[in-house]
């Protein structure tokens, strides 16, 4: 039987990339660490590290064996939170993980609702991007969170459900009195040229790869990471803005959209929650109104206001 003990030691060494920065953290000796190790690849048969100059890292077992440690702690927690809920008379408790703009737009509404019906519900709400917030839910300190990933299937960690909750695509967002302002639709190819207002640093990144498709490169004007600030920069005619449908601004005074067509990158937003937790009636409710909420979105640049 594997020791919950040395798949502690296994993460941390994982974490640290070193022995002996994981002896340091665990106030073991360096000797110790990699007895722990020597013993766990000796139970499982198969090499869990591989070392070189540049340090320790992790085999292919060793990753399965690390994500079983991290799936273990998550259950830990889950079981030491309900607990405490039965230990607590009173009100009961959800935390949801959001991004920004989706928590401006879309859980207000959905809490809104939620609320409503569950008044005794106490609620916390934590703002990170999605990467951080599939790790609160894997880790059992969120029960759900509302993230988005590009073009392609979503990268969720093993132990996790993605629910698909609506696409967002995206808007180029320039000034009123910019030489494409009216037009209702554009690509990224007839934008060759133009300086380019970031509002994450993942989009920027999305441009500079289709851009490059289209055969030119981009000039940023602004690498920022709120996309409300980008538009009022756009506003201020530094320049243009590529903006998921989800984060336009409602204030449309001074700006011209025109939706993205053609060969270009697509947002998606959707709810991840723990696989163990999907018959929690809390979890399941807010699913629910979430589904209901962005079911009720117009279509357009103002979908969000």
């Amino acid at each position: 039987m594997i020791d919950p003990r040395r798949l502690q030691v296994l993460t941390e060494v994982a974490r640290q990339g070193s022995f002996n920065r994981a002896a340091a953290e665990l106030r073991l000796t360096p000797s110790a660490v990699s007895q722990q190790i020597s013993a766990l690849e000796r139970t499982v048969g198969t090499p869990v590290v591989r070392r070189s100059t540049r340090g320790v890292e992790l085999t292919d077992a060793g990753r399965v064996l690390t994500e079983t440690a991290a799936a273990i702690a998550a259950e830990l927690l889950t079981a030491e939170r309900e607990i405490a809920r039965l230990a607590t008379v009173g009100a009961e408790r959800l935390t949801v993980a959001t991004f920004t703009s989706g928590g401006q737009r879309i859980l207000p509404h959905a809490l809104t609702r939620f609320t409503r019906v569950r008044t005794d519900v106490e609620l916390t709400v934590i703002e990170s991007e999605p990467e951080e917030s599939l790790a609160l839910v894997r880790s059992g300190a969120a029960e759900l969170a509302l993230v988005y990933h590009f073009d392609g299937p979503p990268q969720i960690p093993a132990g996790l459900d993605f629910t698909p909750l609506l696409d967002d695509p995206m808007w180029i967002v320039m000034p009123a009195g910019h030489r494409y302002a009216g037009h209702t639709e554009l690509t990224v190819a007839q934008l060759a040229g133009e300086r380019w207002v970031h509002g994450c640093m993942a989009v920027g990144e999305m441009l500079e790869h289709y851009a490059a498709m289209a055969g030119y490169e981009v000039v940023t004007a602004c690498r920022g990471t709120d996309y409300q600030f980008a538009q009022s920069l756009v506003r201020a005619g530094v320049g243009i803005a590529m903006i998921p449908e989800v984060a336009l601004t409602t204030d449309a005074s001074g700006l011209s959209a025109a939706r993205l067509t053609g060969p270009g990158p697509c947002r998606y937003v959707g709810a991840a929650t723990a696989r163990r937790r999907r018959t929690d009636p809390l979890v399941a409710a807010l699913l629910g109104e979430l589904r209901d909420t962005v079911a009720a979105l117009p279509a357009g640049p103002l979908a969000t206001a």
